[in-house]
C-alpha cells in the first residue's frame, strides 16, 4: 500500500527534484555549482518577494532561527517574543539561551497576537532592539498577521521584526520588501519541497547592518561570511539542486498562485472536516496546516489512520498532545490530496464510531475546490 504523508514538516516531494538529486554529485568549487547557486538566489529573491540576498544555511529551521538572532543582537539587549504556540515559545527559549532580556506576551495556544498586544509589549519595553514573531504557528495551526502588525508598531518602533516563517513562506502571501520586515526565516522541508537540511534567511537592510555591531558569538551562522560569493562551508549540493528545479517549479506556477492554491486547499480541507463532525482549533488558521480536535477515541482514531488508512498526520504538542490532530497542506499538495485524507478521516471515524454524514466531508470539499 502507498502511504502518505500529511505532516507540516517533512512534506512531500515533487518527483522532478527527487530526480534532480539523484543525479551524480558535483563538487561544490566548480562553475557548474556556481550557476546553481546563483539560480537558487534568484528563485528565493521571488518566494520572499525581496531585491536583497537571501542566504542558504546547512541547517534545519531552528539554525536559521538562531542565526536571526546571533548576527543581529548584542548581550543584555530587550526583545519581545510571543508565546502562542511551541514555536513562538521557541524564540523565547532561543534569545534566553543567549543572555536577552526577553519580554514574553502570553497568548492562549489557538490564538493569534495582535497589534495591540505588541504595542502594549513595547510601550512596557521601550528600548527593545526585535520584535520576534511566528507567522505559521505549526503546534496550533494558527496565522499572524505579520504585515497588519509590522504596519501597526512601524510608525514608533525602528527595531528589527524578525519573523519566523518556516512554515508560512510558500503558503502564506509575503512581501519582505514591502511589508519592511528585517528578518525572515524558513526551511527546506516546507514551502520549499524539499527534503529536511537547508534553512533560508533574508535580511533587509537595517538588520545587515545590525549583523555589524551585534555581539552575540557566531561562527558557523555568521552570516557576514556566507554573504560573500565563495563558500565558507561545505553546503548541501544534493539539495542545493533539488531546491533549484523546486523553486523553478513554483516560478512557473507563479508565486501569488502559490498562495492561492494555498488558501483553496486550506479552505476545502476545513470544511470537510467541519462536515464530518470535527471542531476545528483555534481561530486566524493558517494555510499550511489545519488543526482540528479529535474525536472521543482519538487516540484509535490517529491509529488507524497510519496503520490501516496509511496516512501519516501529526499529533498535538505540549498541552495539546492527545487534544488535537494537525493536517498539512503546505507545498506539494493538491485538490486529489484534500480529497484523499478526507476520506481516510472519514473511513477513520466510521471505525471509532464517531457521529457523521458519510460523504459529507467530500461534498463540502468539493464545494469549495469547484468540483460541483
Amino acid at each position: 500500500m502507498r502511504t502518505r504523508l500529511f505532516t507540516p514538516g517533512p512534506t512531500p516531494v515533487p518527483e522532478s527534484v527527487m530526480l534532480r538529486m539523484a543525479q551524480p554529485i558535483i563538487h561544490h568549487r566548480t562553475p557548474e555549482f556556481q550557476t546553481a547557486q546563483a539560480e537558487l538566489a534568484e528563485g528565493l529573491k521571488l518566494l520572499f518577494q525581496t531585491s536583497g540576498d537571501v542566504i542558504t544555511l546547512t541547517s534545519s529551521g531552528t539554525g536559521a532561527m538562531e542565526a536571526a538572532v546571533v548576527n543581529t543582537l548584542s548581550p543584555g539587549d530587550a526583545v519581545i517574543t510571543v508565546n502562542a504556540g511551541k514555536f513562538g515559545e521557541r524564540w523565547g527559549e532561543l534569545c534566553r539561551a543567549y543572555g536577552l532580556r526577553v519580554e514574553e506576551v502570553m497568548v492562549e495556544w489557538g490564538r493569534a497576537v495582535t497589534a495591540e498586544e505588541i504595542g502594549a509589549a513595547l510601550d512596557r519595553v521601550p528600548d527593545a532592539r526585535a520584535v520576534l514573531l511566528t507567522h505559521s504557528e505549526t503546534s496550533t495551526g494558527v496565522a499572524t498577521d505579520v504585515r497588519g502588525i509590522a504596519q501597526a508598531i512601524r510608525p514608533r518602533f525602528d527595531g528589527l521584526i524578525i519573523v519566523d516563517g518556516i512554515t508560512a513562506v510558500g503558503a502564506h502571501e509575503l512581501r519582505f520588501d514591502e511589508w519592511d520586515l528585517d528578518v525572515v526565516v524558513t526551511g527546506s522541508q516546507k514551502g520549499v519541497m524539499i527534503p529536511p537540511g537547508l534553512a533560508f534567511i533574508a535580511l533587509s537592510e537595517r538588520a545587515w547592518r545590525a549583523t555589524e555591531t551585534a555581539r552575540l558569538p557566531r561562527f558557523y551562522f555568521d552570516l557576514r561570511t556566507m554573504r560573500k560569493p565563495e563558500e565558507a562551508w561545505t553546503p548541501a549540493v544534493t539539495l542545493v539542486l533539488g531546491a533549484v528545479e523546486a523553486l523553478r517549479m513554483l516560478r512557473e506556477e507563479g508565486i501569488e498562485n502559490v498562495w492561492a492554491r494555498h488558501d483553496r486547499l486550506a479552505r476545502a480541507l476545513r470544511a470537510g472536516l467541519s462536515a464530518l463532525g470535527l471542531k476545528l482549533f483555534g481561530v486566524s488558521p493558517s494555510n499550511a496546516v489545519t488543526s482540528a480536535e479529535l474525536p472521543e477515541r482519538g487516540a484509535e482514531f490517529m491509529k488507524l489512520l497510519k496503520e490501516r488508512y496509511h496516512v501519516t498526520v501529526a499529533a498535538g504538542q505540549e498541552a495539546l498532545k492527545g487534544r488535537i490532530v494537525r493536517i498539512a497542506h503546505l507545498g506539494y499538495y493538491d485538490d486529489a490530496d484534500m480529497l484523499t485524507i478526507l476520506y481516510a478521516v472519514e473511513r477513520a471515524l466510521a471505525d471509532v464510531e464517531h457521529p457523521h454524514t458519510p460523504g459529507a466531508g467530500l461534498a463540502a470539499a468539493r464545494a469549495v475546490l469547484g468540483g460541483e
